[in-house]
């Protein structure tokens, strides 16, 4: 190598050195540790979006109470008491990817500059078990929370916060006081509550665009299926079941070649899509038979469905507590006992499925027991009119909050699969009894609910007939609005009822006695 190279070969060297020992002076990163300007500024955004997000909010009283999940269609859906996480293998566990819709995951709680007004901090979240209002209010103080919490309770039952629902808090930036505090009661209601000093609330509609939409499809392999491929979301497969959950079986029933058509709403928030609204109208064609159900309001009663002769399609029981599973044992008089190892008569039917699939009161009625029940394991027992009861057995857990003496809905959610008692494996074990005996579900006597009046029959032919239109594609979906065939009523929710002095006089001396 020459002299001259040699040379030139230190003085990069040299400059090199230099510049180190400049950079270090600075407080600059070494040359190789450096990114690019675009990358530099990605992870500058994250570090300050992780500094305004990662306050952990205060503890603090007045604990949110987990109750009803309320569905798109104003069905319940309830988490489990003392039950284990619900595994995969639940209903949706058959169906194919989704993406998640309203509350359906649960987002950390996050400072977000979107939508607020200058000199205002907004925080999103969702509500997580064991949350607190004044936790949700991070940094707000005691009295501030509880003037909120009091002016809640005046619209809202305090005891009807569920997890899984999002929420926002509006503060003042400068001040750090709450100005406005937003739950959404489901996927139809926001509680709202507003104001520093005196805080007012009130319990508003969302608002969506609803758009309506007709979906067709043939099953070659099964209802989850049909609805993916016809490009739709595994809910709208729950919700058929739900519909026809008195004309057909879905466990037993179903085979290829079967069909559906229908009619139902889809919302959108902010041009994001927000899910199903209500089924309109709608065709299943089961082994060569159609049943339709159109969706028609008489009067002031709730909305309710019913097929072309105007009969209400819901009858007084499910064909089935559970929705897409197996039947492992039917109803017998005579069946070798798989642990005990002696024949005796099994006088209900057995339901193979996953630990933790939901369980569906099959009627309206009352609950009669909740609890241990020997070798059936946790059990529910539901008394219906007329002397029927049903029998719920080897339960994992509870719907939360269910109790002796409540009333419950066909359909609602009362318990979770498991394999309590004495049980080979995680099913349900469900029973009819009349009268006190045991009698074959199958066989069992299930009229129809109220039918369409003579007087209204003529309003719900012209209902059906515009139903039965949009169904088959013949125009008009565009100019449809909420209101513009069945009116879609809010229920409005019941305020939180403290009890009378009287009363609880009554319950502390009762207690006394005991």
């Amino acid at each position: 190598m020459s002299l001259i190279k040699k040379l030139c070969l230190v003085g990069v060297a040299l400059l090199l050195l230099l510049a180190g020992v400049f950079a270090w002076h600075k407080g600059l990163p070494p040359f190789e540790g450096r990114l690019n300007p675009a990358v530099e500024q990605a992870e500058a955004g994250k570090t300050d979006s992780a500094s305004k997000s990662g306050q952990e909010p205060a503890q603090g009283e007045s604990p949110l109470q987990n109750s009803d999940h309320v569905s798109d269609n104003g069905t319940e859906n309830k988490t489990p008491e003392n039950a284990p996480e619900q595994e995969a293998g639940q209903i949706a566990a058959e169906a194919p990817g989704d993406k998640p819709v309203d509350g359906e995951a649960a987002a950390t709680p996050a400072a977000d500059e979107e939508g607020a007004a200058p000199g205002e901090a907004v925080v999103r979240g969702t509500v997580e078990k064991g949350d607190t209002v004044i936790k949700m209010l991070a940094g707000a103080d005691s009295q501030a929370a509880q003037d909120y919490i009091n002016a809640a309770r005046r619209v809202f039952s305090m005891r009807a916060f569920r997890d899984g629902q999002p929420y926002v808090v509006v503060t003042d930036a400068a001040t750090g006081k709450v100005k406005r505090f937003e739950y959404e009661i489901d996927s139809r209601r926001r509680l709202v509550v507003e104001g520093t000093e005196q805080p007012v609330a009130r319990v508003e509609a969302i608002e969506y665009t609803t758009l309506l939409s007709t979906v067709n499809a043939v099953i070659d392999d099964n209802l989850f299926q049909a609805v993916a491929d016809a490009g739709e979301r595994p809910q709208l497969a729950l919700r058929l079941a739900e519909l026809f959950g008195s004309e057909i079986n879905f466990i037993r029933d179903l085979q290829e070649g079967d069909s559906f058509a229908v009619l139902v709403e889809k919302r959108y928030r902010d041009g994001e899509y927000k899910g199903y609204g209500r089924i309109l109208a709608a065709h299943f064609t089961n082994k060569g038979k159609t049943f339709e159900a159109y969706l028609f309001r008489e009067g002031n009663k709730s909305a309710n469905y019913y097929n072309n002769k105007g009969e209400n399609i819901r009858k007084s029981l499910l064909q089935a507590p559970l929705a897409f599973t197996r039947v492992t044992s039917r109803f017998t008089k005579n069946r070798l006992h798989p642990i005990l190892g002696y024949t005796r008569p099994h006088e209900g039917v057995d339901y193979a499925a996953p630990t933790g699939t939901p369980v569906k009161a099959v009627g309206e009625g009352v609950i009669t027991q909740r609890g241990w029940s020997g070798g059936y394991g946790n059990q529910v027992i539901v008394r219906h009119g007329g002397g029927l009861e049903s029998l719920y057995a080897h339960l994992s857990g509870y719907a939360r909050g269910l109790k002796n003496g409540q009333k419950v809905r066909q359909g609602e959610v009362i318990g979770f699969v498991g394999m309590t008692g004495l049980a080979t494996g995680p099913h349900l074990d469900f029973r009819l009894r009349q009268g006190g005996k045991f009698i074959n579900p199958a066989k069992a006597i299930n009229p129809r609910g109220e039918p369409v009046s003579k007087a209204a029959m003529p309003a719900f032919e012209k209902v059906m007939a515009k139903e039965l239109a949009l169904l088959k594609g013949e125009g008009g979906a565009a100019e449809y609005t909420v209101d513009s065939i069945v009116p879609d009523q809010m229920e409005q929710p019941q305020p939180e009822k403290a009890d009378e002095p009287e009363k609880k006089t009554e319950k502390r001396k009762k207690k006394r006695r005991d």
